[in-house]
């Protein structure tokens, strides 16, 4: 049960770093916990997994944590949570992962790519990409 539970976090997390850089939004909120990232995320899980479709429920978690994400401390926040639980999900599927936010209509301006450093909130999508392929 606590390997199912740590897999679902990562999974959610993971969807929650390619949301990060999008543009400002409307509304303000703030992302302060781990927890509030999973929250928003947790319809994506199956997805992520290769496991069912890209689900509505998914489109509005990704377009509410946009939303939401929008300052350098959210990122930073979100960035931690990510690392924090880097590699504890297995099947993952990262090229499903990184279609998410397009698939949702939600435009992310940046691309992969091997480094990630927090404190910079640059792409948050990266981290958990290394891990993927020192793992595989």
């Amino acid at each position: 049960m606590a390997r199912s539970s740590s897999t679902s976090l990562l999974a959610v997390m993971v969807v929650a770093g390619l949301l990060i850089a999008a543009g400002p939004p409307a509304v303000r909120a703030d992302v302060t916990s781990c927890g509030q990232v999973i929250g928003y995320l947790m319809g994506c899980l199956n997805y992520a997994q290769g496991m069912g479709p890209l689900t509505g429920t998914c489109c509005s978690g990704v377009r509410d944590l946009n939303t939401a994400a929008r300052t350098k401390e959210d990122r930073q926040t979100t960035c931690r949570c990510l690392k924090q639980s880097a590699g504890a999900v297995q099947g993952l599927q990262l090229s499903t992962i990184s279609q998410i936010p397009a698939k949702c209509g939600v435009n992310v301006p940046y691309s992969i790519s091997p480094t990630t450093d927090c404190s910079k909130q640059v792409h948050l999508f990266s981290y958990i990409h290394i891990q993927y392929l020192i793992e595989n």
